[in-house]
Formats: C-alpha cells, structure tokens, sequence
C-alpha cells in the first residue's frame, strides 16, 4: 500500500494519522457492520428492482462483508466483495460461510481503485460510506458510474450537510448539501430512484459502536501507552462523526440508476 492509499484510506476511517491503520482491526473486531446497513440497502432493492434474484453484484470497500454476505443470503446475488483490510476479508468470507452463501461469495484483498479501472458491467455496484477513498464526490461519481452496466444500479451510502459547514465536528470530511448532491448525480448521468435516511435507531446504534471502540482503544493503551494519543484521537473523531450524525448532517442511502 502507498503512502496515499494509506493517507485516503485514514481518513475514510476517521482515522487522524497512518500510523493507526494497522490496529484498525484490533479496534473494530466487535463489530461486522462497518457504516453501511444491510438492511437498507436490501429495502431499496426489493422495493425497487424487479426480477433481480439472478444479479451480479459488486460491493467496493466491502468491510467485513456484511452487506455482501446479507444481500445473497436474502436475495441470491452473486457478489464480489473488495477491501483493502485482509483480516477484514478474511473475517467476510468466514462469515459468508457461516451464513452457507460462500458459493455466492467472492472476497478479494485489494484497492478499489483498481478495481473500478477492471471491474465492469455489473447489475448492482456498492459503495458503503468509504468516503473520499475514489476522489472527490464528482470524481468518485464518475468512476463508480464506469463498473455498472447501462440501465443498472447503485447503492451508495453517505452523508448530507443539514446545518453550516462551521458547525461540523469532524473536519477530515468535507460534506455537500442535498442539492450539491443530486447536481453531481445528474453530470454523472445517474438518475436518483429512491432513498433511505439514517434514523434515531441507527444513529443509537452507531454510539453503542463507538462505545465498543473506546473499549478497545482502552486496551490498547494499557498495552502501548507510549501510542495513547493516537488511540484516544481515533475515538474522538469517532465521537464528532457520531455527533454530527446527530446534530449536522444526515446519513442516508441512495439507489441510483445509471441512464
């Protein structure tokens, strides 16, 4: 990995330096469902896209997997997952066995980067709150809009700015208004279907995460305490992004449709 996929890859994590990347999976190891909700994505697909049992699906920075593993237990499609973390794929396709869809499965280790330059045509394409990894939002569009067949889908998920960009919290994200959203989906030829946005239940969830992290954070530092700047600034900047959920942007998931 370089220095700038290491860099984008940080951020997308909320993670304030490199140098925490390689205890991301220590601290995330309670959690399967990293940003995305399965559960949504599967809403906006059954209660949009018709006859679809046979698609092929591509989830990009996958996480752990849940999405993939959830979307073809529930609706049989055949998905590649994709993240650059290896324990995480390990972690997926471990899940996607427990879950008897290994056969519906395929995790790979690498940079979606590469990936959206190789992978093509596909029916649904995913892109779960991986932030700024592919570019700038107009960038990321554009490349997404590139992997997924003419008349197919994506599911994308993100925030929304909802109150003055000085009142954000967490400041390695820079967020758009709706309306800078939907200009970016129309230069992109991509056509909005339906939406979902974050409700207090998720955003309850998302704190019981971070309570979970600052568990593991605090192990970490009784076992490095020379790092304890850089474990206690991850689960800051996982408690402003929590706080700006609640009180400066909206968390939602986009169906879009490539025209």
């Amino acid at each position: 990995m370089d220095k700038r996929t290491e860099e984008v890859l940080a951020k997308s994590l909320t993670a304030e330096t490199t140098e925490l990347l390689e205890y991301i999976p220590y601290l995330l190891q309670d959690l399967w469902e990293i940003g995305s909700s399965p559960e949504d994505m599967e809403e906006l697909i059954k209660r949009n896209i018709k006859h679809c049992e046979k698609f092929k699906v591509l989830d990009l920075a996958c996480g752990k997997g849940a999405v993939s593993v959830k979307l073809a237990e529930s609706m049989g499609f055949h998905v590649k997952g994709i993240d650059i973390i290896r324990e995480f794929i390990e972690f997926a396709q471990e899940k996607s066995e427990e879950y008897n869809v290994s056969d519906l499965c395929e995790f790979l280790t690498g940079d979606i980067n590469e990936a959206v330059a190789a992978e093509k045509n596909y029916d649904i394409v995913i892109f779960g709150a991986a932030g700024n990894v592919l570019g700038n939002p107009e960038e990321t569009m554009r490349k997404l809009s590139r992997t997924v067949k003419n008349g197919g889908f994506l599911l994308i998920d993100e925030a929304y700015l909802i109150n003055s960009a000085e009142d954000i919290k967490y400041r390695n994200y820079e967020y758009l208004t709706y309306d800078e959203w939907l200009e970016i989906f129309k230069k992109s030829g991509l056509a909005l279907v339906d939406e979902i946005t974050a409700d207090m239940e998720q955003i309850s969830h998302d704190n019981t995460d971070v309570d979970l992290i600052e568990k593991r954070a605090e192990e970490l530092i009784r076992k490095f305490p020379e790092k304890e700047s850089i474990f206690k600034g991850y689960v800051r900047s996982q408690k402003n992004e929590c706080e700006d959920l609640e009180e400066n942007i909206k968390g939602i998931t986009w169906l879009l449709q490539k025209l």
